[in-house]
Order: structure tokens, then C-alpha cells, then sequence
């Protein structure tokens, strides 16, 4: 945990924001995997852990703006528990970590939000992400299913404080970045012809938890790129292939960092492979260029996209004129994803709250394929602290759909990418702290180009 002076601030910069009512906050529970005692690795909700640092399952809150009151619901350990669990500090202990000293069984917050609805209280609650979050607010409060209205005033309140990150939270979240950089070192380091992917998968977590962290997200170490969320390890890594890595460290406080690497399973990348490789990295260089307070991420976005049409296009792939084909929607044949999101305690942070909210500021999104896929558009601010990943896949199935559709003709050379269909994907990802005068790389430096990755190998 951060002081409790952190925590303190935190919910009262948070209650002048919103100015009234009461702000409900749901903890998570364990989760069985196949039956109740065998459970998933627990994580807490990290709004809760925002605002009040704990990191324990069975605990809900609330902030009560109209009367001044902070409380903390739960039960204290059994004996049971105990020896299950060993010793604990108390739930009071606990909580006056954070500067909460009304602690309330787990039973009296059903009470408390009655009373308040009793009295025509204003009852802020969040978007509810988990069943039993749904359940818990059905129960609580009598919300129908599918009747559920999240606080808008509470969600735009939250996520313009966590945007910001402060000192410390940078310091918690560079230690991830510096963990997940040796995690992406070693794959570059060890990966040989005939080795499986889940070998560099095993390898690639064990670094994690010897540095006392957990994973921020599963990991991606695939052979095949083209799918972009890929989790399934079984492949052999074989000559001529690439294996795309995408992976993370979780802080013990709860703040991720998330990089990407594309690796040659060779030790050097061939020509085919090197030319697809070198647009992606002007590409990312090009956005990374382009970083500083009050730029929009959505410029930053095109513009990574207009480099690798112009890329594609001296490769004879693509034609016509770049902008043009960006503004009509061909890039997303190649790039059909996002430049970058939000990082802080969630990998993609806040993604929960809506990323209507968190990445553009309440302004309606794009529903253009490939463009409804940006995460993050409005102009950056000093704190904010996001990922630049900007990738290039041949997607059969893609190419097949658009092809029979005669899409984008003007702008693509369907001939050409005939020759390129089992190419795969690749992509490269670093960390960003926008700073008040530009942006600084968080975390030890991976790999990035060609070179860079040959002289690991």
C-alpha cells in the first residue's frame, strides 16, 4: 500500500468532484474454478484498491458525501479461517492503513443503503463488470436485471483521477515495466528452432514471480500473429517462423506494465520478414515522435497508420495515396487494431468504466472497422500513461471476406497480398509517461529493431 495520506486524498478529491450522495463501492470475492474452495488467483477490484489499498476478498465500501462518512464492510476472520489462512491483522487494522477507522460487518451495508434510499439519497454505483457485482446490486439496491444505471458523475469523477498518475504511482508502475522488459529479454535470449511456444511462455512467467509479481494478463506467445489475441502455446517453433510475444508484470499493489516483442526463431530475420518488420518500427517510431501534452492520440493514431500504408505501398501491397486510404478505412486489412490504452492499475486501464470515458473524454467513437478498435483518442494530458503498439497482420480470413467483396480496390493490391497471406503478424509495444513537455519511455529498453533483436539472438 501508498501511505495513508494517499488514500485520504484520494477519496476527498474524489467527493469534491462528485459533490453529493453516496458512492458505493463493490469489492471482489474469490471465485471457484470447478467447485468452491479451488479458486481462481484472486484479484481485487481496482477502483477499490484506488481508493481504499485493500487487496483482501469479502470487503464492499462506501463514501457517504451528504453525512462525511467512510465505511468499510466486512467480517472478520473465524478461527476457521485462521487456520486456513494463518494470522491476520484485523479488518480495523487493515483498514485504518488506508484512514477508514468506521469498519461495519458485512450485513449492516444492506441496512445502511436502505435507509439512505429511505431518505431519497442519491446511490452512485459503477459499471458492474463481474455476476456477482450484478447479483450484489440486485440485491443491495432492487435493481432489476439489466435495469442497472451506472453514476456517470462517479465514473467521470474516477477515471479523471486515476488518468493522472502521480510520482508514486509512476515509480510502482516503472518496477512493472522493468520486470516485464526482462520478461520479453528473456524470450528474445532463449528462443531456438524446435523449442514449443509454451516453453517461452513458462519461461517468460517464471521471471514474473521470481520478481514477487504476478501477470498482468494472460500471455500471447504465438507463432501466429495474425490472430492478435492469441493464448493458445502448443505450436513448435519452427525456421523461417516469427513468434509474436505479448506479456506483463503485475506489482503486488496491483500496477501493470505490458510490452510486445516479435521475435525471429532463426537468429537473424529473413528479407521477407525484415520488410514488414522495418514499417512496423517506423511506424512506432513515427507515434512515439509525435508524443506531448495536447496532441490527440487520434492524430498520433492516423498518423502510425499513414506510415505503414506508405510502407505497404513501396512494397506494392497497397496503392494510392496514404491519407486518403487511412480516411477511408483500407489500413485496417493490415492494422485492424488500435495504436495504444490506457495502463496504470488495470492493464487496460479503467476498461471497465467505459472506454467512451476513460480514452475519449465522453466524445462518441468511430464505428469504422479497424477505428472502432482505438482505445484511446482524446488529446493527452501530463500523467497519463499508455502503450504505443501499433502492428501489421495478413489475415486470411480477412483477405478472403474483403476480396470477394471488392472492398477498397482503389487502395489495395489483392494480387499482391495474395503473395503475403501466410505471413502471420507482428507488432512491437512500449510503455509512455506523458510528461509536460513531451513523453519518457517507462521501463528498461526491449528490442525494437531488426538489429536489436539479432544482436540478443
Amino acid at each position: 500500500m501508498f501511505s495513508k495520506e494517499t488514500y485520504v486524498g484520494r477519496r476527498k478529491a474524489l467527493k469534491e468532484k462528485v459533490g453529493s450522495g453516496l458512492l458505493l463501492f463493490l469489492g471482489n470475492n474469490e471465485v471457484g474454478m470447478n467447485y468452491a474452495d479451488n479458486t481462481y488467483d484472486f484479484r481485487q477490484d481496482s477502483t477499490f484498491l484506488y481508493f481504499f489499498g485493500q487487496a483482501y476478498a469479502g470487503l464492499n465500501a462506501i463514501i457517504d458525501i451528504d453525512n462525511d462518512r467512510e465505511i468499510i464492510f466486512g467480517d472478520e476472520l473465524t478461527i476457521d479461517d485462521i487456520v486456513w489462512m494463518g494470522t491476520q491483522p484485523t479488518l480495523h487494522e487493515k483498514a485504518a492503513r488506508a484512514g477508514v477507522t468506521d469498519v461495519r460487518p458485512s450485513a449492516d451495508l444492506e441496512k445502511y443503503l436502505a435507509a439512505a434510499k429511505s431518505k431519497g439519497q442519491t446511490i452512485h454505483y459503477l459499471p458492474p463488470y463481474r455476476p456477482a457485482h450484478n447479483l450484489a446490486l440486485q440485491s443491495l439496491l432492487g435493481i432489476k436485471p439489466g435495469a442497472e444505471q451506472p453514476s456517470i458523475p462517479m465514473i467521470r469523477a474516477i477515471v479523471d483521477l486515476r488518468n493522472h498518475k502521480t510520482a508514486e504511482e509512476i515509480e510502482e508502475i516503472e518496477k512493472a515495466c522493468n520486470v516485464t522488459a526482462d520478461m520479453h529479454i528473456t524470450a528474445i535470449k532463449m528462443l531456438r528452432p524446435g523449442m514449443r511456444e509454451c516453453e517461452i511462455s513458462a519461461a517468460i512467467e517464471e521471471v514474473a514471480q521470481a520478481a514477487g509479481m504476478r501477470l498482468s494478463f494472460p500471455t500471447i506467445a504465438t507463432v501466429n500473429g495474425q490472430t492478435l489475441h492469441n493464448h493458445y502455446h502448443g505450436n513448435i517453433c519452427k525456421p523461417g517462423q516469427m513468434l509474436l510475444v505479448d506479456a506483463g508484470a503485475e506489482t503486488e499493489m496491483g500496477y501493470a506494465g505490458d510490452m510486445s516483442s516479435t521475435i525471429c526463431v532463426d537468429p537473424k530475420f529473413t528479407t521477407r520478414q525484415k520488410e514488414i518488420y522495418d514499417i512496423q518500427v517506423a511506424s512506432h517510431l513515427a507515434a512515439v515522435d509525435a508524443l506531448r501534452p495536447g496532441v490527440p492520440f487520434k492524430d498520433v493514431y492516423e498518423l502510425s497508420c499513414r506510415v505503414v500504408c506508405e510502407g505497404l505501398k513501396n512494397l506494392g501491397i497497397m496503392k494510392g495515396d496514404p491519407a486518403e486510404a487511412v480516411e477511408a478505412g483500407a489500413h485496417a486489412m493490415f492494422y485492424p487494431c488500435g495504436l495504444g490504452h490506457m495502463m496504470g492499475l488495470d492493464v487496460h486501464d479503467m476498461e471497465n468504466l467505459g472506454e467512451v470515458w476513460v480514452g475519449y473524454d465522453g466524445q462518441p467513437k468511430s464505428t469504422q472497422f479497424g477505428r472502432k478498435s482505438l482505445r484511446l483518442a482524446r488529446p493527452l494530458e501530463p500523467g497519463f500513461v499508455h502503450t504505443i503498439e501499433p502492428g501489421i497482420y495478413f489475415i486470411p480470413e480477412l483477405i478472403d471476406l474483403w476480396r470477394s467483396q471488392h472492398k477498397f480496390e482503389d487502395f489495395i493490391n489483392y494480387a499482391e497480398v495474395e503473395k503475403w497471406r501466410d505471413f502471420t503478424g507482428l507488432r512491437n509495444e512500449e510503455d509512455y509517461l506523458i510528461t509536460e513537455t513531451g513523453a519518457r519511455r517507462l521501463g528498461k529498453k526491449i528490442p525494437l529493431t531488426t538489429e536489436e533483436v539479432e544482436a540478443m539472438r
